[in-house]
């Protein structure tokens, strides 16, 4: 079985590299944040007038 010589190597580690990270930013980028909604107080304050 031949042996594969090194810029065989490096260019495999880079196309595989390249992809990955591709891969991994894709992900990420092709989600839609989803707005978050903020809950409404269902009941309101009542100020207490405090008569000492």
């Amino acid at each position: 079985m031949p042996q594969m010589a090194p810029l065989l190597w490096l260019n495999l580690f880079i196309m595989f590299s390249t992809t990955f990270l591709m891969f991994l930013a894709l992900n990420y980028f092709i989600k839609v944040p989803s707005k978050i909604e903020t809950p409404k107080p269902s009941h309101l304050k009542t100020e207490m007038n405090w008569k000492w």
